[in-house]
């Protein structure tokens, strides 16, 4: 493809949508923090995306209310 194709996704652009139950989100919540925590520290703009990621999720007080076992 052509760099400037206007197909492709821009950097900015919103590439997916994806619908999470409470458990789902605990779990990539924890996945992601994972990820970061063991990544390799020398990768900073896997760090910042990281980052990114985890800013768009809830809070850390709400994501630790979420019980699995009920999904709630």
């Amino acid at each position: 493809m052509a760099a400037d194709d206007p197909d492709l996704i821009g950097p900015d652009d919103v590439a997916f949508t994806l619908d999470l139950t409470p458990g789902q989100l605990k779990i990539v919540h924890a996945a992601l923090r994972s990820f970061r925590d063991d990544f390799g520290h020398d990768q900073r703009d896997v760090h910042k995306i990281i980052h990114e990621l985890l800013a768009k999720l809830p809070d850390e007080a709400s994501i630790r209310s979420i019980d699995i076992s009920s999904g709630r």
